[in-house]
C-alpha cells in the first residue's frame, strides 16, 4: 500500500513494483489529515483484509532559518507531517494489528532527532518527538505483540538533498561532497539501505526487537 501527497511518484513506484512481479496499490493522501488517514486505512482493509506492517516514512525538511525568522505556519506544517502524521497512522494501525495478534511499526526519523542542528528547530523537534513516540508505543503496544522501532537515517541520496542544497545556497555537487566527507565511510546513504532495514524489522527475525532506534548514515553520527 503506497501513500503520498503527490500521485505521480506513487505511479512510478507502482510500476517499479509491478516490473519486479509485485503487487501494490496507491492512494494519494496527506497523512497529516485525520480524514485522509482514515480513508487510507479503510482502503487498505478493503483491498488486503488486514494490516501487518506500517512504515511511517512521510516527512518534509521544513524551514531552515533562525527561530525568529520562522513563521508559525512553517513550524505547524513540519510538526503536522513529521509527527502528527505518524501518530495518526500508528493509532489506526495499532487497532487493526491488535485484532490480528500483532504487527510491526517502523518509524523513519533522522539523526537530527538526536544530533540537533542550528536553524532547524521545526525539523529537529519533530524527529526527536518521533523517537519519543516510538519508545512510548513500544511499551504501550508490546502486550499486543506489536513491535515499534525507529530508523534514523543521515543524509540519503534523494531529491531532498537537492532541496537542502538549494535552501543552503550551496552548489549541489559541493553539498554532496561535503555530506559524504563527514561520514566514516565517505559516502552517502542510499534509499535501499533504509528499505533493507525496514524489511528486516518487519520480519520474524526481528520479533524480539522493539523500542529501538537504528542509525543508518555511513558512520556520520555514532551514539
Amino acid at each position: 500500500m503506497l501513500v503520498g501527497r503527490r500521485a505521480e511518484p506513487l505511479v512510478e513506484v507502482e510500476r517499479a513494483i509491478a516490473a519486479r512481479g509485485g503487487t501494490s496499490f496507491a492512494v494519494p493522501a496527506d497523512v497529516a489529515r485525520e480524514a485522509d488517514v482514515q480513508r487510507v486505512f479503510a482502503a487498505t482493509l478493503d483491498r488486503f483484509g488486514r494490516i501487518d506492517v506500517l512504515v511511517n516514512n512521510a516527512g518534509i525538511a521544513g524551514p531552515i532559518a533562525p527561530i525568529d525568522k520562522i513563521a508559525l505556519d512553517g513550524w505547524l506544517e513540519t510538526i503536522a507531517i513529521n509527527l502528527t502524521g505518524p501518530w495518526l497512522c500508528c493509532r489506526a494501525a495499532a487497532a487493526e494489528m491488535a485484532k490480528n495478534g500483532g504487527g510491526r511499526i517502523v518509524n523513519v526519523g533522522s539523526i537530527s532527532g538526536k544530533r540537533p542542528l542550528a536553524n532547524r528547530t521545526p525539523y529537529c523537534a519533530s524527529k526527536m518527538g518521533l523517537l519519543g513516540l516510538t519508545r512510548a508505543l513500544a511499551l504501550e503496544l508490546g502486550g499486543a505483540n506489536i513491535n515499534v522501532n525507529c530508523i534514523s537515517p543521515g543524509a540519503v541520496q534523494t531529491t531532498r538533498l537537492e532541496l537542502l542544497a538549494e535552501q543552503a545556497k550551496i552548489p549541489l555537487q559541493d553539498f554532496l561532497k561535503g555530506v559524504a566527507s563527514v561520514s566514516a565511510l565517505k559516502r552517502i546513504t542510499e534509499g535501499s539501505d533504509i528499505a533493507a532495514l525496514c524489511v528486516y524489522l518487519a520480519s520474524d527475525a526481528a520479533r524480539n526487537i522493539t523500542g529501538q532506534d537504528f542509525t543508518v548514515d555511513a558512520g556520520t553520527f555514532m551514539d
